[in-house]
């Protein structure tokens, strides 16, 4: 039986945010108050964390790819990253109930390395660790690495193979963390005995793309699996979500694109749980909000919509925002993971704004109902793969 000791018994909206440098508005770090001689410093991002978890929100996700954020030639644009997954692991000591997940990319990387990352992160943190897959589709980010070529202009076959390879990372990943049985490690002192070797299993994937032996060097994490949440705009994105994922971004323009993505989700074949579907917003808050956006456009010399992002771009108070969302909610969508145009600024818009506008709704938590991510997003801890059907 799958154990719900963990899951709260609500129906509030589930809020995340999206942490990416200054923002998401390419120009973000030019206007105060965005601190960018901080911006690769431990303490900008611990100070973010906080506020997300002030907030109560359910988790932040930590945004990562395998070559800069912008073109060597944009010169005007914040380029360079921190790990997500170190940075991730330096933020848990620091946090207690938010969860903590950062993006690694399955195209260049071995799944062997993400997967016991990842279940450090949920060791470290107590339970909080997710993990959002990402595939790299850029020739000169395979260039970087040396093992593969892509070329410049994929074709659509190029990347079904690309999210075929994801798909079988997260599944090696799922194999890894269930090599290790929950009480593995009996540290009997007085036999000697620190492993029992009856509770660790091989992972034996074989694959496409991988073939995989394990066991895992990390114990099983906290959560048994952690949270895999993945974008997916369309198609055969989806369709691996409904696959691999526990929960899926999606970028619906309105209400109506919201209420299709969800029938077009639920219509998908799935094992398990049901997927939780959570909507992707680009957010400008505040009262002169739209002013505040045309002020970055102009210094980006663009307008950040349409082809500039690939979510919808809201601009409005925290209130406005409050309605849309709900709106969407009886659409299907379960949760939102929001991406501040413009850091700190509306990430506080979010945590002081729209939280209290939402709880004046009924609509969103007084405190944290659990000490995991799963039972923060109500998902059950998976029984170990590897137990006897009656012992489930």
């Amino acid at each position: 039986m799958n154990d719900r000791s963990d899951t709260p018994a609500t129906d509030h909206l589930h809020l995340a945010v999206a942490l990416d440098g200054a923002g998401r508005h390419p120009a973000a770090w030019r206007e105060p108050p965005a601190r960018p001689a901080r911006l690769f410093s431990a303490g900008y991002w611990t100070g973010l964390v906080a506020e997300a978890e002030r907030g109560l929100l359910d988790f932040v996700t930590i945004e990562d790819a395998l070559g800069p954020q912008a073109p060597p030639d944009r010169t005007g644009h914040v380029t360079g990253r921190l790990d997500a997954v170190l940075l991730a692991a330096r933020l848990a000591p620091v946090t207690t109930r938010i969860g903590l997940v950062p993006t690694a990319t399955t195209t260049h990387t071995e799944p062997f390395h993400v997967a016991i990352g990842i279940a450090t992160l949920d060791h470290v943190s107590g339970g909080r660790a997710g993990w959002r897959p990402q595939i790299s589709a850029r020739a000169e980010e395979a260039r970087h690495f040396g093992r593969r070529d892509l070329p410049d202009v994929l074709e659509p076959y190029h990347v079904a193979d690309l999210l075929d390879e994801a798909g079988d990372a997260v599944e090696v990943a799922r194999s890894l963390w269930d090599s290790w049985e929950d009480g593995a490690e009996i540290r009997d002192v007085a036999t000697g005995r620190f492993l029992d070797r009856d509770r660790l299993h091989y992972a034996d994937f074989r694959g496409r793309w991988f073939d995989v032996k394990g066991p895992s060097i990390t114990p099983r994490p906290p959560q048994g699996q952690p949270v895999v949440a993945l974008l997916a705009h369309a198609g055969p994105a989806l369709e691996l979500a409904a696959r691999s994922a526990d929960v899926v971004f999606v970028t619906p323009s309105d209400r109506e694109g919201a209420a299709a993505l969800v029938r077009q989700i639920r219509a998908l074949p799935r094992t398990g749980e049901p997927l939780k579907i959570f909507a992707d917003l680009v957010v400008f808050l505040g009262a002169g909000a739209a002013e505040r956006k045309a002020r970055l456009d102009e210094l980006d010399g663009a307008a950040f919509e349409g082809a500039a992002s690939d979510a919808a771009v809201f601009t409005g108070t925290p209130e406005e925002l409050a309605d849309l969302l709900l709106d969407w909610r009886d659409a299907g969508i379960q949760g939102f993971r929001l991406r501040p145009g413009g850091l700190p600024h509306d990430l506080k818009a979010v945590t002081r704004g729209l939280t209290s506008a939402l709880r004046r709704r009924g609509a969103f938590r007084d405190a944290y109902e659990a000490g995991t991510l799963r039972g923060l997003l109500g998902l059950p801890r998976p029984v170990n793969r590897h137990l006897p059907v009656g012992a489930r």
